[in-house]
């Protein structure tokens, strides 16, 4: 390990008081919410007082503000977005972390300067995404916790954008972007920053009421050395829902082990502080088995009460972390003159003409004393110069005040003019007609031989036969874990056969089969939410956590809606069944049960993710003619090809269903 490790450390600030404790024990740079657009609204966050506050407070002290924008947005939200990026921006925000590619495109239209940083929730997961992101303007990418370290080093090998990764704090079981488990069961979406972590709760891949969904929470302080090889440039501590002790305890540790200093008593505090039985490391190592699962159980708890004093105090006071330099001319003759330099700025104050002593005149170093002591400020005396004529006197008090002053101007902050360009306002959609259908289907033995639909898609490891005989698209898979390489083969076998449609749930997916001149739509793992963003993307499945209401004012070219199947609630990596009941007992029939009794189909495949599906089907045939989008979207999973054809005449018929079903959200709507 190098004696000193560059890299910034990214401290959570849920509340003031967090981000006190983040920035006193040696953050970077912070990340915080606003009031709205931010995915953790139950946090304390910040209004706009407060916000501007807490950009002084860190600008102060050399620390950087990243403002998170990382949810989805409706197009009736699109204002409220535009009016915080131009408040924050005044503020002196350094950059904005955002999720929704519509909100992307809205703040680099209208604010041309404005750095914006790639969320994990918009599922960068492959070399093709980052570029993605750099085409729309981003400069950083926040990396998914679910990479190991090789698919990291394969990102930095094909990029350029800065990388930001997760190294302390809580696991999501989903990949990051693509869990509908909360919002679907009771409307709180964590797409919209209001995730309620029912996976913390029962699911159970073998009826024994286990936790097969809860994971241990991610500490990869200990693997530094290894991240900084990986050509990582920010760290980042997950817990905006943390109390300050957490976030003291997190930075403290993570500030040790750059430079070498962390220990096994620190490990315990962070055990300590907060954990679900341990920690876990697994995705970045590549072990992903029953180790990584974990709950919060009632020592964890007891832990924490017994640390939680210790930890507040180091954040008690003011910690002097940012260098000041001074320099101090007294002449004969002349008002003193008291300059310093700090925080990339410069001040000067003038005070009176000294006096001429009568016993004991001033020295150097009396006077370098005296401008060194900045108790009590974020400053220490880096270097001071002192230019002195013999035989001088200026009273303390005023050699203090001229310390103080200095110390003032340093850090006084002004707000930022900002250049903004007027917010394109684009009007609801209002004209519609019957919409048509397309589908996908998990097997090229479900496609009736006849069918209504104009457009259908299978998965991208079905027989080349499969689609050249059905004459079917290509679905890509939304979780491409370094497996890029082998889906660019695949595409290009598959174009070579004829193929020419790809359905696309991944940005990186989408850009790598445009890019193999494949015609591209849009799928639902986009999360599409507003009329920006569907304009942005080729005929696209708008995210099932709009409302029918919503999702027909989506005003752009060719749109639809998932109409039938059973909803995809999470994409994972790590096989609840396979690490509870194994593969051999499930033989691609698991499933996960939770503690109502409901059954939810689990689904693998030959690429690195499975999926989680909802317990009953997404159904809306007689609810046709209330959806006004372009297309409606069938999206078949473990039917037979006799019901898919039943199902084809009830949509048909606009009849009503025979079986239980949903209406997901299209009339509940996301929180």
């Amino acid at each position: 390990m190098n004696e000193y490790m560059k890299f910034e450390i990214l401290a959570p600030a849920g509340s003031q008081e967090s981000l006190i404790a983040g920035v006193r024990c040696g953050a970077d740079a912070v990340y915080l919410g606003g009031k709205v657009l931010n995915a953790r609204r139950n946090a304390g966050n910040f209004n706009d007082e407060e916000l501007e506050n807490a950009v002084a407070y860190c600008h102060q002290r050399g620390v950087k503000v990243y403002l998170t924008m990382n949810t989805l947005c409706r197009d009736s939200e699109m204002e409220d977005a535009y009016r915080l990026v131009k408040k924050a921006l005044s503020y002196g925000v350094d950059a904005f972390i955002v999720q929704d590619i519509g909100v992307i495109r809205m703040i680099k239209a209208c604010f041309p300067n404005a750095k914006l940083h790639g969320s994990t929730q918009m599922s960068i997961i492959t070399p093709e995404g980052v570029h993605a992101l750099k085409d729309l303007g981003l400069s950083r990418a926040v990396l998914p916790r679910e990479m190991t370290a090789e698919e990291i080093a394969e990102i930095r090998r094909k990029t350029d954008l800065e990388l930001e990764m997760f190294i302390h704090g809580a696991l999501c079981m989903s990949v990051s972007g693509q869990c509908y488990l909360s919002s679907v069961i009771g409307q709180r979406s964590g797409n919209r920053g209001l995730c309620a972590q029912p996976c913390r709760l029962s699911f159970s891949a073998d009826n024994s009421k286990s936790f097969d969904l809860s994971l241990k929470d991610l500490s990869l302080i200990r693997q530094l050395s290894e991240i900084e090889k990986l050509g990582v440039i920010s760290l980042k501590i997950e817990g905006r829902m943390k109390r300050p002790e957490y976030i003291a305890a997190a930075v403290t540790a993570v500030k040790k082990a750059i430079h070498n200093e962390y220990s096994i008593k620190d490990e315990i505090m962070l055990k300590s502080v907060f954990s679900r039985s341990g920690f876990t490391q697994g995705y970045f190592n590549n072990e992903m088995n029953r180790q990584m699962f974990g709950i919060r159980q009632k020592e964890d708890v007891v832990a924490a009460k017994d640390v939680l004093k210790t930890l507040s105090h180091l954040y008690d006071n003011e910690k002097p972390l940012v260098p000041i330099a001074l320099r101090l001319e007294c002449l004969k003759g002349k008002p003193v003159r008291l300059s310093a330099s700090a925080l990339g700025k410069t001040a000067e104050v003038i005070g009176d003409i000294p006096e001429t002593a009568i016993n004991k005149p001033m020295s150097r170093e009396s006077l370098a004393e005296r401008l060194s002591k900045l108790g009590g400020t974020q400053f220490y005396a880096a270097s001071v110069e002192i230019i002195l004529d013999d035989g001088l006197i200026v009273p303390a008090s005023k050699i203090n005040a001229l310390r103080r002053e200095i110390v003032c101007r340093l850090c006084k902050t002004e707000r930022q003019p900002v250049e903004a360009k007027p917010l394109e306002r684009i009007p609801p959609r209002t004209t519609a007609g019957r919409p048509y259908f397309t589908a996908r289907f998990a097997d090229a033995k479900q496609i009736p031989d006849r069918h209504p639909f104009e457009r259908i898609f299978i998965p991208v490891w079905s027989a080349i036969e499969d689609f050249v005989d059905n004459r079917a698209g290509v679905e890509l898979p939304r979780g491409l874990f370094g497996k890029e390489e082998q889906l660019e083969k695949r595409l290009n076998q598959l174009k070579k056969a004829g193929v020419k449609n790809a359905l696309c749930g991944n940005l990186g997916s989408y850009k790598l089969a445009e890019r193999l001149g494949f015609k591209v739509f849009g799928d639902f793992g986009l999360n599409i939410f507003n009329s920006s963003a569907a304009g942005m993307i080729h005929s696209p499945v708008l995210s099932f956590e709009l409302t029918v209401e919503e999702a027909n004012r989506v005003n752009a070219q060719d749109t639809g809606i998932v109409a039938y199947g059973r909803l995809p609630l999470m994409l994972t990596r790590n096989c609840p069944v396979k690490n509870n009941i194994g593969c051999e007992t499930c033989r691609k029939n698991g499933s996960l049960t939770d503690r109502k009794g409901m059954v939810f189909p689990v689904v693998c495949s030959p690429y690195p993710c499975v999926e989680i599906l909802n317990s009953v089907p997404l159904y809306m045939a007689d609810r046709m003619r209330e959806i006004k989008t372009d297309f409606i979207h069938f999206y078949f999973t473990d039917e037979s090809k006799r019901d898919i054809e039943k199902i084809i005449a009830l949509y048909e018929n606009e009849g009503r269903a025979d079986f239980d079903y949903t209406r997901g959200l299209y009339y509940r709507g996301v929180l």
